[in-house]
């Protein structure tokens, strides 16, 4: 069975912690190149069916170093806003190689869209559809393919997002008249699923709905695919999900090209969140410590979760069950909550694992702390890639009055 690489062991070491620390500073988000190359291998290579692309999904990590790679790797881009696109474009990425799937643009953020002439872009409703067509001239833009993000509940629940297969004519007659087509379907099953079978079992009903666009060209089975915070519990079987899809594909009466979006699946496991302890004490027999970073740096937890896996590089055989607190006086500023660590002192250093998905990318300047830098790490080498803030970035675009007392 083919899944993912998770860590569960010390991902480099003190020496190596200790010196990214002293040259860039604390907290620090280090992303390890051979651990990212690794998943986006396995998962390229999990589906083998020919006409393939992957597209990682930028709203999870939108640094342009870490795009730079998906780049190299041969993948291109799904964008679920215009600021993705842009940061993808920033990268290097050509427009026939991002895919579109997002909501509720309005009127100028459209013609950006057709101006920009990406692949292919994936409409929310029959309303973004009519916009688009309001403001497409066929004289001005690249022709558009177009395609229809699905609602479908008994497969995407109770989604805000969408088309439901009840309004597919519509669209086709609505595209028609601007002499448009509706060639794909986008597929999304929701967020971090983790179970393969969820995937596996949808697949027969999408190709059912799918085949009901008359010009079907492409199919978008796109993200929701999860990433297993908890290592010991259940990963998605890429291995088996890419057999059966590539089988079920081949089958079918018309050529059909499949996009394939990971986003969090591509990048969560690749990144750590290094941070110093500045304080400890301890309630009764369980051990508090406090660290130099903060909640906010981690994804928000009523989004995405808020369990990650926390490491030291202390040596003990002694465990204590130990809350991770962090530097804000929110209430609820735990990097974790009854983990198992051993005695720490100030200046030790943890290592909270699995931040390469909206880690960065849902950080906030919530309680005013700047955001920390980022860096690469290859082998023995590392290089910043994105400049740690300082208290200026507070004031950015604040206007101030002069004083009139």
């Amino acid at each position: 069975m083919t899944k993912y690489f998770v860590a569960s062991v010390i991902p480099f070491s003190q020496t190596t912690a200790k010196e990214l620390l002293n040259i860039y500073g604390s907290p620090l988000y280090v992303y390890q190149l051979d651990r990212l190359l690794e998943t986006i291998d396995l998962i390229t290579n999990s589906i083998p069916y020919p006409q393939t692309k992957f597209q990682f999904a930028s709203v999870t990590n939108g640094n342009v170093a870490l795009l730079k790679v998906f780049k190299n790797k041969g993948w291109g881009i799904h964008a679920n806003t215009p600021g993705d696109i842009h940061l993808a474009l920033a990268a290097g990425f050509m427009p026939d190689r991002i895919v579109y799937s997002g909501s509720n643009l309005d009127r100028v953020e459209m013609r950006q869209m057709l101006t920009w002439g990406i692949d292919a872009i994936n409409l929310d409703s029959l309303s973004q559809l009519e916009t688009l067509i309001d403001v497409y001239s066929r004289d001005e833009y690249p022709k558009p393919k177009l395609g229809l993000r699905l609602n479908f509940p008994p497969l995407t629940g109770a989604s805000r997002i969408g088309v439901h297969p009840d309004e597919f004519d519509r669209a086709n007659e609505i595209a028609r008249r601007a002499g448009l087509t509706i060639a794909g379907l986008h597929f999304y099953r929701g967020t971090g699923t983790n179970a393969t079978q969820a995937f596996v079992d949808a697949i027969e009903t999408i190709l059912s709905l799918a085949a009901r666009l008359r010009d079907l060209a492409y199919l978008d089975f796109g993200g929701g695919f999860g990433y297993p915070y908890h290592h010991e519990k259940v990963a998605f079987d890429w291995g088996e999900f890419g057999r059966i899809l590539s089988d079920k594909l081949a089958r079918c009466d018309r050529p059909i090209a499949l996009t394939i979006e990971p986003g969090r699946a591509a990048i969560a496991g690749s990144a750590v969140l290094l941070a110093r302890v500045v304080a400890t004490k301890w309630q009764g027999e369980k051990q508090m410590i406090g660290v130099d970073t903060t909640v906010a740096n981690l994804s928000v937890p009523s989004v995405h979760g808020g369990y990650r896996e926390i490491i030291s590089w202390q040596n003990s055989d002694e465990l204590f069950t130990t809350d991770v607190c962090g530097n804000t006086t929110y209430s609820r500023d735990y990097l974790g909550r009854n983990c198992q660590l051993p005695r720490l002192n100030i200046d030790d250093i943890i290592a909270i694992q699995d931040v390469g998905a909206y880690g960065y990318a849902m950080s906030s300047h919530f309680l005013h702390r700047p955001r920390p830098a980022e860096v690469l790490l290859a082998k023995d080498s590392h290089r910043l890639i994105r400049g740690r803030e300082d208290y200026r970035v507070l004031l950015n675009n604040q206007i101030f009055e002069e004083d009139r007392s």
